[in-house]
């Protein structure tokens, strides 16, 4: 089990940039591939970006393909989600996920064992 804490959000305007970060303690770091989801009021939480262990592979959702960046460092068990141009459907509560190791990246939240709390998200002029 690993606990995971995010960080980095706040309110912004369209077009700007917020870079997420989430922190594990516990566990083996090295050995999850995670990932990024996002909930939006009265929606299911959705897939946004995802990490292999070893950064091999990454995965974005369309919608957000080109405008942000996934990265991990296992020295410092973290990883994070560089946004930019962002946009007002964007908004929502983002969280990171730690699922099982593979070179395949789940976009089911169902497949991640450990959350963290999120940290929220809003785009609005």
């Amino acid at each position: 089990q690993v606990t995971l804490v995010e960080s980095g959000g706040g309110s912004v305007q369209p077009g700007a940039s917020l870079r997420l970060s989430c922190v594990a303690t516990g566990g083996t770091f090295s050995s999850y591939n995670m990932a990024w989801f996002r909930q939006a009021p009265g929606k299911e939480r959705e897939f946004v970006s995802g990490i292999t262990w070893s950064s091999h592979f990454r995965k974005y959702t369309d919608s957000v393909k080109g405008r942000f960046a996934i990265s991990r460092d296992n020295d410092k068990k973290t990883v994070d989600l560089q946004m930019d141009s962002l946009k007002p459907e964007d908004t929502a509560v983002y969280y990171c996920g730690a699922g099982a190791i593979g070179i395949i990246i789940s976009t089911d939240p169902s497949k991640y064992h450990d959350w963290g709390q999120g940290t929220q998200v809003t785009v609005s002029s």
